[in-house]
């Protein structure tokens, strides 16, 4: 485990937005992940895991399993424990996302109805193109864009060795 690279995160500029994802898996061991591009450029896209910002007094327990309820309609998981945090910084609908991530492990027993958003933000609505579930190995051979970058290796570190025992701080993302 590492700290923050302290040269490579700047700690001035507006506050960063806390955000709370899901590293959701189904019985298989398939994670699901979002098809996101760009709202002013389709052919720009990437793959994410669910998530979003904290609300109000909102805990980062509460927000990932509201995120993963509004953006999957999925409520049937067990929650797990914050496998890592990250800080990531990216340009998006013009403008520049700072955040702090913390991605939580969740399960879920079901392999019912097909995931499908349920209650998208007016920019979730021009910026997500679907979901769908991977496997580790469809994630490893993916040519696609994933975010994090590393999340193949993660999954299957993750699916070898089971949740680290503290969350791992990962490498700064800036785009």
């Amino acid at each position: 485990m590492t700290d923050f690279d302290s040269a490579r995160v700047p700690e001035s500029g507006p506050p960063r937005r806390r955000v709370a994802r899901v590293v959701l898996l189904d019985p298989d061991d398939r994670v699901l992940l979002l098809h996101g591009y760009e709202p002013d450029d389709p052919a720009d896209t990437w793959w994410f895991t669910p998530g979003g910002g904290l609300e109000g007094a909102e805990t980062h327990e509460q927000a990932a399993l509201r995120e993963l309820a509004e953006e999957t309609g999925i409520t049937d998981v067990d929650l797990g424990p914050v496998l890592w945090k990250r800080y990531c910084s990216f340009p998006f609908d013009g403008r520049r996302w700072d955040q702090d991530e913390w991605y939580y492990l969740a399960r879920t027993r079901g392999t019912g109805a097909a995931p499908r958003p349920q209650a998208l933000t007016e920019l979730e609505n021009r910026s997500i193109a679907g979901l769908r579930w991977w496997t580790s190995a469809e994630l490893s051979a993916a040519r696609e864009t994933v975010y994090p970058t590393r999340l193949a290796e993660l999954l299957r570190t993750l699916l070898d060795e089971g949740p680290p025992s503290a969350p791992v701080d990962l490498a700064p993302e800036i785009v």
